[in-house]
């Protein structure tokens, strides 16, 4: 049966009343782990659920939650940046501490678990669907937060100059360099949000072994028989991937 925490997030950083985040933990009779990272104005809710159910039946114990300023969680969305969403990732899995886990990222969640993984000595494998790896996937919000000062999504998010700040200090450099770990990238072919060929870039760059796969004529949101696709390919090769470090 999934558990509900809330998980407070302390830090010199922090001022006032300590945020919380939202996680729910989906247990399973093993020492193996994995903790999802969901994407820039998503949440834990919906695919991750069932991202979840399919760890626990592949034999991991699954984690997913919500960053501050998303979901259930604490926080005002126009404070996440890269570094905020690193410091919830840790806490997360400070909370349960595990002797080792495995990291899966989507799109900005991509960034966040390859930075983890380059980072953190626990990470086994860390998998990614469309990740972003490089600045230039947000230049056109760049471009109007330089004139304005902020950019608002439809959906009435917004973002700042901090969120830029924070995004030069981590350059996918910093993952190349650090990173030695097995990979797996998984993205779209028709992805028209985070450009397919970075991660094409970013596989022939990273000096690890890396399980690249292309999804003929799935955008940046897959379809669900891709998405079971997706699942079929990410736990095969976690099977392989995990714990040979």
């Amino acid at each position: 049966m999934p558990e509900r925490h809330r998980i407070p997030v302390e830090g010199p950083e922090t001022t006032g009343e300590v945020p919380e985040l939202a996680a729910v933990y989906h247990p399973a009779d093993t020492d193996q782990w994995l903790f999802f990272c969901h994407g820039l104005r998503s949440d834990k809710s919906g695919s991750y659920e069932n991202r979840c159910r399919r760890a626990v039946e592949s034999g991991y114990n699954a984690v997913r939650f919500d960053a501050r300023g998303c979901g259930e969680s604490d926080g005002e969305f126009v404070e996440s940046t890269i570094e905020t969403r690193l410091t919830d990732l840790r806490h997360v899995v400070d909370r349960f501490d595990p002797e080792s886990y495995a990291l899966f990222g989507s799109s900005f969640g991509g960034k966040v678990a390859f930075h983890m993984a380059a980072s953190d000595d626990r990470v086994e494998a860390v998998a990614t669907r469309a990740p972003v790896t490089t600045t230039e996937t947000f230049n056109h919000h760049r471009g109007v937060v330089d004139t304005t000062g902020t950019w608002t999504f439809e959906t009435g998010e917004r973002i700042d100059r901090r969120f830029f700040e924070a995004l030069d200090r981590y350059p996918f450099d910093d993952v190349v360099g650090a990173l030695g770990v097995p990979a797996a990238v998984f993205h779209g072919s028709n992805d028209d949000v985070v450009d397919p060929n970075d991660s094409f870039d970013a596989a022939r760059r990273l000096q690890t072994d890396v399980l690249l796969e292309k999804f003929a004529g799935e955008g940046h949101r897959f379809s669900r028989p891709a998405e079971d696709r997706l699942l079929k390919r990410l736990f095969g090769w976690l099977e392989w991937a995990y714990g040979r470090t």
